[in-house]
């Protein structure tokens, strides 16, 4: 067998090694996401209705309403928190008081009390 087959033949293995390295690695993750919605989804929620809570804010986002929220996390339990000042970042704490829970009670909305 000529050696320039040979090369093709390892560089062909080689780049089939690694796509099946990626391709198993976002299987994973993906699964990995997936079990942890599922837990969430088990557990009961580690806040309560009408309770005020201090947080990170982790990043801001469009939520459902349109509007910019602040995101965070109590205990691993995501807040959607509203009415946060313009002047509030990522990284900031904050006091929110929980509002409602989603669907699946596996994140809640919250309105921004003050700066921690």
């Amino acid at each position: 067998m000529e050696p320039i087959w040979l090369a093709a033949g390892g560089a062909a293995l080689a780049v089939g090694l690694a796509l099946a390295f990626v391709v198993n690695r976002r299987a994973s993750d993906s699964s990995a996401s997936k079990r942890a919605h599922e837990a969430a989804q088990e557990r009961e929620p580690p806040v309560e209705l009408g309770e005020t809570y201090e947080f990170g804010i982790t990043e801001f986002t469009d939520h459902h309403s349109g509007d910019r929220v602040a995101v965070g996390k109590v205990e691993g339990f995501v807040l959607f928190t509203e009415d946060v000042p313009s002047s509030v970042s990522a990284g900031d704490v904050i006091r929110a008081k929980v509002l409602s829970f989603n669907r699946d009670h596996t994140s809640a909305d919250a309105r921004f009390v003050e700066r921690a």
